[in-house]
């Protein structure tokens, strides 16, 4: 279930509130341009500024407006064990596919404490876990053999994985099994990613092109890598434009000049620079996605 693009979505707002029709027009959007699937309210829809209430009202939305034709994986991390459980159960309740859950971040937890965590959220429903390793942000790094110990409870299933080190993908291969899903968290090394044994990519330039996105994967999937490369170079000028600055404001920026969404983000993200619009702009030109 869990293979190919699956966009980090945004979260569309419009004069500080969440923008709950045009959230609806970007899932079939995404179901239209071939995305494999969705990860509502992770970094990238902003969750750290997101309420308790509004985190729960995306998820839902969202699972309801997919309506079962990609699978949907709803973002449910917290540094707060109770909380996280909070969020998985809803996205259970709702009909999510599955969680996505970052390693807990700032209170920088033992490898014991992240088993503690995961098993804690592993026995609280019957909701399979993606882990999410992204140690440049939660300063927080699982070791394979951490992850190889979790992978042993059946509803741990896989992991998004932004270590940016493509020999993690071998490395959680003989820790964790060659079943366990693994997927890049990195757009920019994703086709490596894949050819060392990952199976997808959870993806930022995806908000803006999902098809050439969708089309990398699907190619990597079928074992055509030159094909693949092909694609990915008209892509690598908009990944490193979106995250010249944080990623999620350069691609609600890139969205905008799509007509998808506002560039709206919440403080303490602001706008992008003058400078990076240029970049962004240049890059979609590039990629064959405005004149």
């Amino acid at each position: 279930m869990f293979k190919g693009s699956f966009p980090a979505l945004v979260t569309p707002f419009k004069n500080g509130e969440l923008d709950l029709d045009t959230l609806k027009k970007l899932v079939e959007w995404h179901i239209g341009e071939g995305s494999h699937g969705l990860v509502p309210v992770g970094t990238t829809g902003e969750s750290p500024t997101l309420s308790h209430e509004e985190h729960e009202t995306v998820v839902e939305e969202v699972v309801r407006a997919a309506a079962g034709r990609i699978p949907v994986i709803a973002g449910a991390g917290s540094n707060n064990t109770l909380e996280s459980m909070r969020f998985m159960q809803h996205a259970e309740k709702v009909g999510a596919n599955a969680a996505l859950v970052v390693t807990p971040y700032y209170n920088k937890p033992t490898q014991r404490g992240l088993i503690a965590h995961y098993t804690a959220l592993h026995d609280c429903c019957e909701l399979p876990i993606i882990i999410y390793n992204i140690p440049g942000r939660s300063v927080v790094d699982m070791s394979p053999e951490t992850m190889g110990e979790l992978a042993k409870l059946p509803r741990i299933v896989g992991v998004k994985d932004a270590t940016g080190d493509l020999a993690r993908v071998s490395h959680q291969r003989m820790t964790c099994g060659k079943d366990f899903i693994q997927l890049s968290g990195e757009d920019a090394t994703a086709h490596g990613f894949n050819a060392q044994g990952g199976v997808g990519v959870i993806s930022v330039t995806a908000n803006v092109a999902p098809k050439l996105v969708a089309q990398v994967q699907e190619a990597t999937l079928e074992g055509d890598y030159a094909r693949a490369l092909e694609l990915q170079d008209k892509l690598m000028p908009l990944h490193k434009a979106i995250f010249t600055e944080p990623g999620l404001v350069g691609a609600k920026y890139a969205m905008s000049k799509l007509g998808l969404c506002s560039e709206e983000v919440r403080s303490p993200l602001t706008g992008l620079s003058d400078g990076t619009k240029v970049l962004v702009e240049d890059a979609m030109r590039f990629a064959g996605l405005m004149n």
